[in-house]
């Protein structure tokens, strides 16, 4: 199957597949710092909680090598606080700049700047190595409950481009397809900003997996039609209670597949579980430009002056997830446990990783 692979360190350059341009242009573009890399960020030539925290990771090692001698740790503190300013709903991307920053604390006094540049390098080369690992491990525990007895639907963009490679959601699909199961895989469009259309669908088609785009209001009618047997979506934050907040239009598709009776999966890496956050109450929404939605490919398509609402994620609540699939299982029922215990085994087995 051919791999797509979104971000990019090479010979100490970070570059990055622009996601705005596809599928007509593959274009890469190059990153030199904190600030354009949170502005890759927040313009979504990068996005997918995953990628958006291995992106930050790189960019907080590209700005390491402007740090001042005595004054790291201030340094690194400010171009932290630009990159977790991008994208306040994604918690891959603070949990990443917590792993760089428990490395800088780890390193001793006096290091110099070329020192400490070198073992956030190394720290951020191993979040992406992780993550695909993770990613891999995630899609063989989703592969045994998704694509049994029935298509599958999936929303928004959850594959390679969301990631570091292979993907989560995307990843649950490939790993099924690889078993041996066969299916049709129905991505929604996800407006406004056509992740779905433009990013899963070409995805897809490159990994040669039957694929059918349809508008996200064409959801209910096909779920009411018996042909899908299953929902398998991603997660940008899973709060401690198994809320999930992923992108808008998610929680319409859970409800309408719990009232026909349709499993409905999230494929959650545990470093986008946040234990921290007791429910979906406390995870911010972002909300975005309004031209995503009164335009399209830069052409105006609502009337001027109209107002605009438009959220980037919305919440579905633990009772209508079936199950949220890890790198450490499938967890079901009481989610506040399974997703602490998920959590605790994930971190042991980076520890033992070294």
């Amino acid at each position: 199957m051919a791999e797509v692979r979104p971000i990019r360190w090479r010979k100490g350059r970070l570059e990055l597949l622009d996601q705005r341009k596809l599928p007509a242009r593959e274009v890469v573009v190059e990153l030199g710092g904190a600030r354009d890399t949170a502005r890759a960020i927040r313009s979504m030539v990068v996005r997918g909680a995953p990628a958006i925290g291995v992106t930050a990771a790189f960019g907080l090692v590209l700005a390491s090598r402007r740090f001042r001698s005595g004054r790291l740790a201030e340094d690194f503190e400010k171009a932290a606080a630009i990159l977790e300013a991008a994208r306040p709903t994604a918690v891959n991307l603070h949990w990443a700049i917590v792993r760089l920053r428990e490395t800088m604390q780890a390193q001793p006094d006096g290091v110099s700047v070329r020192a400490l540049t070198r073992a956030l390098e190394t720290e951020a080369k191993r979040i992406m190595a992780d993550d695909i690992d993770v990613n891999r491990r995630l899609g063989a525990f989703g592969a045994k409950v998704v694509g049994r007895g029935g298509d599958v639907i999936t929303h928004c963009n959850a594959g390679a481009l969301a990631t570091a490679g292979y993907g989560t959601a995307v990843g649950v699909i490939r790993s099924a397809w690889e078993s041996g199961r066969r299916f049709r895989v129905f991505a929604g469009e996800t407006r406004p900003f056509l992740q779905g259309a433009r990013l899963t669908a070409w995805e897809l088609k490159k990994l040669r997996i039957p694929v059918t785009l349809m508008t996200d209001g064409m959801t209910g009618h096909l779920l009411k039609s018996g042909r899908v047997g299953s929902v398998v979506v991603g997660t940008d934050r899973t709060a401690a209670n198994g809320d999930v907040a992923n992108k808008i239009g998610t929680y319409q598709i859970a409800v309408l597949a719990d009232r026909h009776r349709v499993p409905f999966y999230v494929a959650a890496p545990t470093s986008s579980i946040d234990l921290d956050c007791a429910n979906g109450d406390g995870i911010p929404i972002e909300e975005r430009d309004p031209t995503e939605v009164t335009h399209i490919g830069g052409r105006r398509i609502a009337a001027e002056g109209v107002d605009v609402f438009n959220p980037a994620f919305d919440v579905t609540p633990a009772e209508l997830v079936t199950g949220i699939i890890t790198e450490e299982g499938l967890v079901r029922g009481d989610y506040r446990k399974g997703l602490a215990r998920a959590v605790k085994k994930a971190e042991a087995r980076r520890r033992r990783a070294g």
